[in-house]
């Protein structure tokens, strides 16, 4: 703002700059930040267990997930350009539809938040104990729980660098895989192998409710895009840039993912004989490129486990600091910061316990599709968000567009609905005791919802 008294002082008296926002980031970094917060090979995980409940359309799922997953990204997007603030779903809800319904996205959020760790324990003990068959699984659920926990307590971040080595390990082994994968196709069946229309649509195993309960747990590979809207504050063109952003990641993720579980079926077509469906990828990888790559393959996924789980343990913990030192939950527990390495410690303690306790007592198929439950409530709540913000109360100036106010995000709405009433009946009970825990702790904090819930600010945590 312009200083009235601008006149009376001194023409050369310097003027305390004012700290400003520096837009730096293009279009070419947000992509590269959201494949490194999905990973390339996220389909890889997902290939096994989904193959098996799509009867064998493993692709098609995971391009049906894609679908929802660009309506649901465009939304995304568009809310990042308007509230360009830390607390995504939680915050746009928030703001846009009702601050219950807010409290109700974050509280679905904090579900994932809780729930990756898990997954992400339970599948890298998986894949070490491929490599390592004699040794006790739990001795790897363990000792995985107890490093992220410790390294979190340490204040050990995941760097950006070394996701960047990660990211490149991760390339050069898919690389390797499609290269090898081609050459196993070719050498069997000539160049005829490489192309066939089956793992789209098999008639002898095609089925509508089959292919929707796969796709359930496919559109795992997609869940974390959603992290390119935080840096909407350090984005040129945030309104062009962001939107486009999200859903190129999410396009480019699903022809890169389909594209791997593509040859992998062609190269291994019936989907019953797997030795482990949870890492049924590794066997496909054993198949083309023998030991080497079946151990690569573990050694890349296993570490990619252990900087997602740190990742997500230390989100759970800022958002339960981040609650105590609001007084949404007790501030002398939740809100302390260890002194001497400036990390919420009883958090990280509380969600390594819940993390080991989740791994020991979920398998990977149940644990990621709990995630799903509670992203793709969050996923529903933006679409509903959108249509909330632009097309009910749109903003000064802004002109109603039908298609892109309202049957767009409408669409990703009833796509990201349609995905989770396909979800397992555990995975809806686990994550229906949570929201309900949820709707009782809402109810008492704000009085049978009379008054307003705080709205938290994750921004600094």
């Amino acid at each position: 703002m312009p200083d009235i008294n601008a006149s009376t002082q001194a023409p050369n008296t310097p003027q305390p700059a004012q700290p400003r926002l520096k837009r730096v980031l293009g279009l070419g970094d947000l992509i590269f930040y959201g494949i490194v917060l999905i990973q390339p090979v996220a389909a890889t995980g997902p290939f096994g267990i989904g193959n098996q409940k799509s009867q064998g359309h493993i692709v098609t799922a995971i391009l049906i997930a894609m679908v929802a997953m660009l309506f649901t990204a465009v939304s995304y997007g568009r809310m990042a350009a308007l509230y360009p603030v830390a607390g995504s779903a939680y915050t746009y809800v928030g703001r846009a539809l009702n601050p219950h319904l807010g409290f109700l996205a974050g509280w679905a959020m904090f579900l994932d938040y809780v729930m990756i760790p898990i997954v992400n324990v339970v599948f890298g003990a998986q894949s070490l104990h491929r490599l390592f068959p004699s040794a006790p699984p739990l001795l790897f659920i363990a000792g995985l729980a107890a490093g992220i926990t410790f390294l979190n307590l340490r204040g050990i971040q995941w760097t950006a660098r070394a996701n960047e080595v990660l990211l490149g390990g991760m390339c050069v082994i898919i690389a390797i895989f499609f290269v090898q994968a081609v050459r196993y196709l070719v050498s069997h069946g000539g160049s005829a192998a490489l192309f066939s229309t089956e793992p789209f649509y098999n008639p002898r195993t095609f089925q509508v409710k089959a292919i929707l309960a796969g796709t359930s747990f496919a559109a795992l590979t997609y869940v974390g895009f959603d992290g390119i809207t935080t840096l909407a504050e350090d984005t040129k063109e945030p309104k062009r840039t962001v939107p486009l952003a999200t859903v190129l990641v999410c396009l480019l993720t699903g022809i890169f993912g389909g594209l791997q579980v593509y040859l992998a079926q062609r190269v291994w077509p019936d989907y019953t004989t797997f030795p482990s469906m949870d890492t049924a990828f590794f066997d496909v990888c054993q198949r083309v490129g023998g030991t080497f790559l079946f151990n690569a393959m573990a050694v890349v996924l296993a570490v990619a486990c252990i900087g997602s789980g740190l990742t997500g343990q230390v989100g759970a913990a800022r958002v339960l600091y981040g609650m105590g030192r609001d007084n949404m939950l007790p501030r002398r527990f939740f809100g302390r910061l260890d002194p001497k390495h400036n990390t919420p410690s009883f958090n990280i303690w509380l969600i390594g316990i819940l993390c080991l306790g989740g791994a020991l007592n979920l398998n990977y198929d149940v644990a990621a599709q709990v995630v799903n439950f509670g992203a793709f409530l969050a996923f529903m709540g933006v679409n509903a968000a959108v249509i909330g913000a632009f097309f009910v109360h749109p903003p000064a100036g802004h002109q109603r567009s039908w298609w892109g106010d309202l049957l767009s995000p409408a669409a990703g709405f009833l796509l990201a609905l349609l995905i989770w009433c396909y979800l397992s009946n555990t995975a809806k009970i686990v994550g229906g005791i949570w929201f309900a825990l949820g709707l009782i702790y809402a109810a008492v904090k704000t009085r049978g919802f009379r008054n307003k819930p705080v709205m938290l600010d994750l921004s600094g945590n």
